[in-house]
């Protein structure tokens, strides 16, 4: 897939189909994580895939328990980076995904304790996957048509120029 249609496709998915994603495909997603950059390259972070359970448990943690109970994969990414390294890495994770047609959702931690229980760790940020429980084809319209659709502010209203 294109990576500008990949970025202009891509909606957060928090309803999944009852379908597992293939070991490959997984092992894509985090080695997206793995290839992000970071601050001098330190890679403060790990990635805790987490089932059964404790993603039951996880699940708890989170505002939406839903999108972390009903999904096929849940990915957290613990440690010591820093917000902008580990945004870097979860937007990795989710156009690898995307590229896959997994989708993902990231979650809000409302239990910080709670989930770091569970994690082993600091959790920076929950990541859940799973193939749409109601598909979307990326390829159904150009990225311009997929860009002027969505729910943002227009480019100029974001756009200053300083000279």
């Amino acid at each position: 897939m294109d990576a500008f249609l990949a970025i202009a496709s891509k909606r957060e998915v928090r309803e999944y189909a009852a379908t597992a994603i293939p070991d490959e495909v997984e092992r894509r997603i985090l080695d997206a994580g793995r290839l992000s950059g970071s601050s001098r390259n330190t890679q403060r972070w790990e990635f805790a895939v987490v089932s059964g359970g404790a993603q039951e448990r996880l699940a708890e943690t989170v505002y939406a328990p839903a999108n972390v109970r009903d999904a096929a994969l849940v990915v957290a990414i613990v440690g010591e980076a820093g917000s902008f390294d580990v945004g870097r890495c979860a937007q990795n994770m989710m156009l690898a995904a995307w590229n896959e047609g997994v989708g993902s959702c990231p979650n809000g931690i409302r239990d910080a304790e709670a989930a770091a229980a569970v994690c082993g760790g600091e959790v920076k940020v929950i990541l859940s996957f799973g193939y749409p429980a109601r598909p979307r084809d990326p390829d159904s319209r150009p990225a311009r048509e997929w860009s002027e659709r969505a729910n943002r502010k227009p480019l100029d209203a974001l756009v200053r120029r300083v000279t």
